[in-house]
């Protein structure tokens, strides 16, 4: 009996979309909609900026927000 190896990458393929995974692997099908699936790619991997960018800006206004109410509050504190 031979056992065919499973690579790490397989993984999270399968995890992902175990029906993709199975015609890849089993079926030894590709896929044909090879620029849809580029344009795909790049429309995430723009949300992923997009979504990072949001995060930090969301970050940098709980720190303003800090900011002004410790002035405020030094500010009461202090007259």
């Amino acid at each position: 009996m031979s056992y065919s190896w499973i690579r790490a990458s397989e993984i999270g393929d399968y995890v992902y979309c175990r029906r993709a995974w199975w015609l890849r692997r089993v079926r030894g099908a590709r896929p044909t909609n090879t620029a849809q699936l580029q344009a795909g790619t790049r429309h995430h991997e723009q949300h992923g900026r997009l979504v990072r960018r949001s995060i930090w800006a969301q970050r940098v206004a709980y720190v303003a927000l800090f900011c002004a109410i410790a002035a405020l509050v030094f500010r009461l504190l202090t007259t």
